[in-house]
């Protein structure tokens, strides 16, 4: 047999070799251990009671009303603060519409007076005007602007000084939590002559937009 023919024959009997102990069976120790993980959203939950609050006629400059009503989390998850926007449409008290300008300058005089109670036996006359707009600065007014000047005025939050749209709404174990919030309407008095601003009816609707409070760390 010639040379090449036995390294020809040697070097196939070393790959079928090395296959061979490449797919050979071999033993060894193993285990195993399984986790399981469970990740649940909660809810967050905002509604207002009653849903219409205000329904008075034949105002005149000077006339105010305080009403307070109940902003409610009925979810899992505290909120943090509320949002409010405003809308509202202005026409003569038949229907009949009228211009921007004369719904602009009504919406201008009514005031509205965001009020906390400030008394430390919870007497609801014990009261501060956290702030002061018109419903047509409410309306051209972004929610996180005017959310910015209550976070500027409201006192820091106690049993008797609470306000509910910075302080928010605390969960209640998914029970129904309530908090009020008080406000006055109040059609400001200028002490001249307001004669076109007779016969008008304004329709406000009010939204309340709950946040949820800053992420954290859960355990």
């Amino acid at each position: 047999m010639s040379i090449k023919k036995k390294l020809g024959l040697g070097i196939a009997s070393a790959a079928l070799g090395l296959s061979l102990v490449g797919g050979g069976t071999f033993a060894y120790f193993s285990d195993t251990a399984t986790q399981m993980n469970h990740f649940s959203s909660g809810t967050l939950d905002i509604s207002v009671n009653p849903t219409t609050n205000v329904n008075i006629s034949n105002l005149k400059p000077g006339d105010w009303t305080e009403k307070t009503f109940q902003l409610i989390n009925g979810g899992t998850i505290d909120i943090g603060n509320v949002l409010l926007h405003t809308k509202f449409n202005v026409t003569k008290s038949n229907g009949d519409t009228i211009s921007n300008a004369l719904a602009n300058e009504f919406a201008s005089q009514i005031i509205v007076d965001f009020l906390i109670n400030t008394g430390d036996d919870g007497k609801d006359h014990e009261i501060e005007v956290v702030a002061s707009k018109s419903l047509l600065q409410l309306r051209d007014m972004t929610p996180e602007e005017l959310a910015k000047e209550f976070e500027a005025v409201v006192p820091s939050p106690s049993v008797t000084k609470k306000f509910v749209l910075t302080d928010g709404i605390k969960a209640n174990s998914g029970n129904k939590s309530v908090d009020d919030f008080k406000v006055k309407f109040r059609f400001n008095e200028t002490d001249a002559p307001q004669n076109q601003l007779q016969d008008l009816k304004l329709n406000l609707e009010w939204t309340f937009e709950g946040r949820q409070t800053a992420g954290e760390e859960r355990n």
